[in-house]
């Protein structure tokens, strides 16, 4: 019996072992899990703050701008900042001039990127990945760098002062665009255009009956993305646009700055913070409802040989 016991006794000492090893093994795992959570919470918070402070600054009243400590809640809060500040100027001829262009460029960039990804990363023709690599090259050109010569073609098309220099382009396509969709293109089976064409379809039936359906997530990217360019651009329209009556919201807040210095009317803080938050709420709003098709987009297309 004694023999018996003294073989037991290592036998159990070794189970304890691998339990505790296990239980340090679970306990670092969770403590990792925790800190990554943490410090994804801190990283959140301090993305986050200048929109908590913008939209704390909007419900302020002057003075409070700049009392020390600052003030994160104000008491009470000054809710008619918000339609001072928008008919302060005529905030809705901007809203609308931003809807039209937001909406015809990001018809103009699916519908052109998914032409030209489709015949990248579909069809087989002479000079292919040379002219995609010229293409990708010209990522790297600066658009401070075109936008003499931009300026020039356009006027002598006599484009200026219309939105014509804002959204045509927008139908030739975007290099980085159509690398995108030329990796998601590239993950579909080839047999399923092969079979398109055994039926008789055409590249254009292939690519809008076949294709497109299988990748409409990388196209709500796209158009996201798209949207959300033209929805805060200002270098663009301050360049080809004059008239106030066709100025989108980015140049409606200088405007309204502008506006004010003009008639002696400071502008005050909290409403230009009130007119900001209106201004980013529909991106928000949109980001909000399509996060999980935005997200799903961006892990389709990855990058694929």
């Amino acid at each position: 019996m004694k023999e018996a016991n003294v073989g037991h006794v290592p036998q159990y000492s070794q189970v304890t072992r691998l339990t505790t090893t296990r239980w340090q093994q679970k306990l670092g795992l969770r403590t990792g899990r925790i800190s990554l959570q943490l410090l994804v919470m801190a990283l959140g918070l301090t993305f986050a703050m200048p929109f908590l402070w913008m939209l704390s600054t909007s419900l302020k009243t002057d003075p409070q701008v700049y009392q020390i400590p600052a003030v994160w809640i104000p008491i009470p809060a000054q809710w008619i900042n918000y339609p001072n500040a928008l008919t302060y100027v005529p905030f809705g001829t901007y809203f609308l001039n931003t809807l039209k262009y937001c909406l015809l460029t990001t018809v103009g960039a699916v519908l052109s990127t998914a032409i030209c990804a489709y015949g990248f990363g579909k069809l087989q023709w002479r000079g292919r990945d040379t002219i995609f690599f010229l293409l990708l090259a010209t990522m790297m050109i600066p658009f401070q760098v075109q936008m003499i010569p931009l300026y020039l073609i356009f006027k002598n098309l006599g484009w200026l002062n219309t939105y014509l220099p804002l959204v045509v382009p927008s139908f030739f396509g975007s290099a980085y665009f159509i690398f995108m969709l030329r990796q998601f293109f590239l993950s579909i089976p080839n047999e399923l255009s092969d079979a398109a064409r055994i039926d008789g379809a055409g590249d254009m039936q292939t690519l809008f009956y076949v294709i497109l359906p299988l990748a409409k997530s990388a196209l709500a990217v796209i158009a996201l993305f798209q949207f959300m360019d033209a929805w805060n651009d200002y270098i663009g329209p301050s360049i080809y646009l004059r008239d106030p009556s066709q100025f989108p919201i980015a140049m409606g807040l200088e405007q309204m700055r502008a506006h004010s210095m003009s008639v002696n009317v400071p502008l005050l803080w909290p409403h230009l913070m009130a007119a900001s938050a209106v201004t980013i709420l529909p991106v928000v709003l949109l980001y909000f409802f399509t996060q999980r098709t935005f997200v799903e987009g961006i892990s389709v297309t990855g990058i694929k040989g």
